[in-house]
């Protein structure tokens, strides 16, 4: 399901948060943030549409090809490698903004309280 990014966004978080085990959790995507916060809000409203939608928005409606390996059991590519990369390559996000605002979160409190205050001075400068 959209938004689809590349494997090495994860890999990204993973290792950041390995580095940086003070926090508990790292966000990657806008699409959590989001999922998250409906949650808090809501959560019997977005489970029942991830149930409508979440399994069919995973499906294609593309046969697989018999060459194809199977990778239940075992990796497809015990022989020959097919990379990380998929079908959707095309599509995917290579960056995610969420996950940098995770990674920085300090900084942008420190910028947001900044621009906060300058705000406020303006406004009561104004008076």
């Amino acid at each position: 399901m959209p938004p689809i990014y590349q494997p090495e966004v994860a890999a990204r978080a993973v290792e950041y948060a390995a580095d940086h085990p003070k926090r508990r959790e790292y966000w990657v995507g806008g699409s959590t943030a989001l999922t998250l916060a409906a949650n808090a809000v809501a959560p019997g409203i977005l489970d029942r549409y991830l149930a409508r939608t979440g399994f069919k928005g995973q499906q294609t409606d593309e046969q697989r090809s018999p060459d194809q390996p199977a990778n239940l059991w075992a990796p497809a590519d015990a022989r020959e490698d097919h990379g990380a990369h998929g079908d959707f390559d095309d599509r995917a996000h290579s960056r995610s903004l969420q996950l940098w605002a995770s990674q920085h979160h300090g900084l942008l409190a420190a910028v947001g309280g900044g621009l906060a205050a300058a705000g406020a001075a303006w406004a009561f400068g104004r008076r």
